[in-house]
């Protein structure tokens, strides 16, 4: 019987009660849970999925959730390259494998020290199969979803994965590999694999579930969509004239647009570069904190171009992230129009918690669109409409209360969709349908 043959016979709704019975509806099952989490980026490496997911396993782990979660040593941003090899944190038990850096600027160089990594992980998951009854795996990196299905095949522990990005499709869509090269199509037949024996799925945005959906119609039921979130109570509105570091870097009497975050193959920086041509004779500062493939070819951009507006810094550490977010006039974020439905902008999240309006830049379909209009909270611009986004800069600068009105709408959004406590939750109803998955099976399938 299908899934959605026991949500229609009424197996699901049935669950709840029963729950609510044993433990005062799902606490037990929570203490139930056994979690081991595989993800490569993990804190203290500034990468935005490591800091979600470590926020994200203090919260499950303060309910009740027993987590591991096994990591590498710092790769991808770091001020350190080292951390304890094993730890415990905020009740959660961390363990970091050896990191590879093999041209880590390069596709294939992070291709081969991801694949090192999901190797280390695959002899971790089988050395402790036994402390764990399900098992939480990411695409970072992309390979690590088939630990997840081998887990399943080999052990019968169950699996749920995180999408952040969806590959193939991204190294098809950015010319890394033609889409009907033999590695691609290989690619996607093992992720319909996968995906058809996870016992849950979570993709970020609206249209990366109805991408998956299109490619495979048969897990519908089991993918849901979970944005990411910003902590309100510790991103807060900070005034310029009493932010440090907008006294620091020479921000606070010039309206300050800001990019923070990665300036990778997935994000449009040439819209935002003309539209700081266009504004170069104006009292306006583009300030882009972070790194990427792009970072360094946009450098040397603005310095051929002989533009002097613009700032250039490294990823902040976490602490100062709540001055560094809030000493601007306004927030980027931007996806090439060729990643569409593919990526989905965590930087979003904190931008919206800073309590300033925010531009995004993507493509005419995207889902952020509506986002930005329901939260009344900023401006979306076409890839390559420099104009207008020179223009909407313009306006706000002329105009600082409509700027603040939109700022406090959409942390006001922010706090009412995509907190901590909103997020977690809804990863938990997930981790708790995975592990009653088969239970609920074996219940349909009895006469």
């Amino acid at each position: 019987m299908r899934l959605n043959e026991w949500i229609h016979k009424g197996f699901f709704q049935s669950l709840p009660a029963r729950l609510a019975k044993e433990s005062q509806h799902s606490k037990k099952t929570q203490q139930f849970i056994k979690l081991s989490v595989i993800t490569q980026y993990y804190p203290p490496d500034y990468a935005a999925t490591g800091q979600l997911i470590e926020e994200l396993m203090r919260h499950l782990g303060s309910l009740g959730v027993d987590i591991e979660v096994f990591t590498s040593q710092p790769g991808y941003a770091f001020r350190s390259s080292t951390a304890p090899a094993v730890e415990e944190s905020g009740g959660v038990r961390i363990q970091r494998s050896r990191t590879a850096r093999l041209w880590p600027a390069r596709i294939r160089g992070k291709a081969i020290n991801g694949l090192l990594y999901t190797l280390r992980a695959a002899l971790h998951i089988l050395r402790s199969k036994s402390r764990f009854n399900l098992l939480l795996v990411t695409t970072a990196p992309p390979f690590l979803p088939i630990l997840g299905y081998l887990a399943y095949v080999l052990f019968r522990l169950p699996y749920v994965c995180i999408l952040y990005d969806l590959y193939p499709d991204i190294a098809i869509a950015l010319g890394v590999i033609p889409k009907r090269h033999w590695l691609a199509q290989f690619w996607q037949s093992l992720n319909k694999q996968i995906w058809r024996n996870a016992k849950g799925i979570v993709v970020l945005s609206p249209a990366m579930r109805m991408r998956l959906v299109e490619i495979c119609p048969q897990i519908a039921d089991k993918v849901s969509v979970i944005h990411s979130w910003a902590d309100p109570d510790w991103i807060v509105p900070i005034a310029k004239q009493e932010n440090w570091f907008a006294w620091k870097y020479d921000l606070v009497n010039k309206f300050t647009v800001l990019y923070s975050g990665n300036m990778g193959r997935c994000h449009d920086m040439d819209t935002i570069l003309e539209a700081a041509q266009q504004l170069q004779d104006e009292p306006i500062q583009f300030v882009c904190i972070g790194s990427g493939a792009k970072r360094e070819e946009l450098i040397n951009r603005v310095n051929r171009l002989g533009l002097t507006n613009f700032t250039f810094l490294p990823y902040q550490d976490k602490q100062v992230l709540p001055y560094s977010l809030t000493a601007c006039d306004l927030s980027l974020v931007s996806v090439d129009a060729c990643t569409e439905s593919l990526v989905a902008p965590s930087k979003l999240y904190s931008a919206l918690a800073a309590g300033r309006p925010v531009a995004v830049i993507c493509s005419q379909y995207s889902y952020l669109r509506q986002l930005i209009s329901e939260a009344n909270c900023g401006g979306t611009f076409d890839n390559g409409d420099s104009h207008g986004l020179a223009q909407f800069i313009r306006l706000l600068s002329r105009d600082q209360q409509l700027g603040e009105s939109m700022g406090k709408a959409g942390r006001q959004y922010l706090r009412s969709n995509f907190t901590l406590k909103v997020i977690a939750q809804q990863y938990l109803d997930v981790l708790q349908q995975a592990l009653l998955y088969d239970k609920v099976k074996i219940h349909a399938s009895k006469p």
